[in-house]
């Protein structure tokens, strides 16, 4: 997610500058169709780096109890387009994290992997808490890079316990105390979030407050056990192939059959796209993304889908062939009986987060942390997504 800005001094943490987001979606399309050193010599002149201080006791103390730990629990609430979403997430030491959005009887899952967070949720939530009322149905069911405006925290970065002690190496010896729910606190301030610390040792990590929409604050709490967390996160990082970049935008073109007609092997759609979103420069490892379905007599024949990188051109052209008995029955049964028999196809062209050959990676990572933790590796858990599609009408 872009970083938010740095408080200015004597500005209070949750004033922080925040840059403007734009957020982006996808298009859908009918067819019908029958660094070291520590000096550094310039021009002759001597330029010393600023001396590293030593991070201060309680610090290096709070540091430890945090790479000691499992992993952390984190309960609060976010701002999104004006309404407050509930918060639960469970981080591991590295970063991997699980968790919910809730507001009212919307709820969406959440996956962080990779390092970076996804969405699930039905097509009510992306269109009352999402922001997304017009696009609900491009997201819905699938999991979804989480658009900063909606889930404005890196996780990794700034929730892993690993990332925190990081941090912890520029704390002040002795900053003033506050109360936390009670209990005297130090409070760590970094451009993107601050840290409350337990006073008393072990100096316990209390609270964190994040920039973002709302200046989110999440209580936190140690996890005795990283395993559940883990064994959540597996089958939702498993899932993530074929995810969805709300940020990528494309305007289709023309979509064609091809080779559909009296073909009981299969039947292919050929969608050309253009890059719209954003604008300059392709993004780097940029892909679009191509979700097909047929059907016939009201009924689904089949579905299919494909991905492809975005050349600096900006335009590709995406296919993907429906195959199976839905389609093979129906084909065969059209070329039996005399008469016209229509078929039909949508499409939707939206910008992809995960290529499919891309899970396996975010699986071990998951599986590296599970085996350091004594939970083994788990078997495969299938997941099933929640196809959309837009009826139209043709004929072969």
């Amino acid at each position: 997610m872009p970083g938010p800005g740095t408080a200015g001094p004597g500005e209070p943490p949750g004033k922080r500058p925040l840059p403007k987001i734009a957020i982006a979606a996808g298009a859908v399309v009918v067819l019908a169709g029958a660094v070291a050193g520590a000096v550094v010599l310039t021009g002759g002149e001597e330029k010393r780096r600023p001396k590293t201080v030593a991070p201060s006791g309680w610090a290096v103390a709070a540091g430890k109890r945090l790479l000691a730990d499992p992993g952390l629990a984190y309960s609060g609430t976010v701002t999104a387009h004006g309404r407050s979403l509930r918060l639960r997430l469970r981080v591991s030491r590295e970063g991997v994290a699980s968790g919910s959005l809730t507001a009212g009887p919307a709820t969406a899952l959440l996956v962080t992997a990779g390092g970076a967070t996804y969405v699930k949720a039905g097509q009510a939530f992306w269109r009352d808490q999402g922001g997304e009322p017009t696009r609900a149905g491009d997201y819905a069911g699938r999991w979804t890079k989480a658009p900063a405006a909606l889930f404005g925290v890196d996780v990794r970065d700034l929730l892993s316990p690993k990332a925190i002690a990081r941090l912890l190496a520029k704390a002040p010896a002795g900053p003033a105390a506050e109360n936390v729910g009670g209990t005297p606190a130090y409070r760590v301030k970094t451009p993107r979030a601050d840290y409350l610390f337990a006073t008393a040792a072990p100096h316990r990590l209390l609270r964190v407050q994040t920039a973002g929409p709302g200046d989110p604050r999440f209580d936190v709490t140690e996890l005795t056990d990283a395993g559940p967390l883990l064994a959540e996160a597996r089958p939702r990082a498993r899932a993530l192939g074929g995810a969805v970049d709300p940020a990528l935008r494309f305007a289709p073109g023309k979509p064609t059959f091809v080779n559909c007609n009296e073909n009981v092997n299969g039947c292919t759609v050929s969608v050309p796209a253009t890059l719209t979103a954003p604008t300059g420069r392709v993004p780097s490892g940029a892909r679009a993304g191509l979700w097909v379905t047929i059907t016939a007599d009201g009924r689904a024949l089949g579905r299919c889908r494909t991905s492809g990188e975005v050349p600096e051109g900006r335009s590709v052209t995406l296919r993907c062939t429906v195959v199976g008995p839905g389609w093979r029955a129906w084909m065969q049964r059209a070329m039996d009986e005399p008469g016209r028999h229509a078929y039909q196809a949508s499409a939707r062209v939206l910008g992809e987060a995960v290529a499919p050959g891309e899970v396996a990676r975010l699986v071990a990572a998951v599986d590296r942390e599970r085996t350091a933790a004594g939970g083994g590796t788990a078997r495969p858990t299938p997941s099933a997504s929640v196809p959309t599609s837009v009826p139209t009408s043709g004929r072969p």
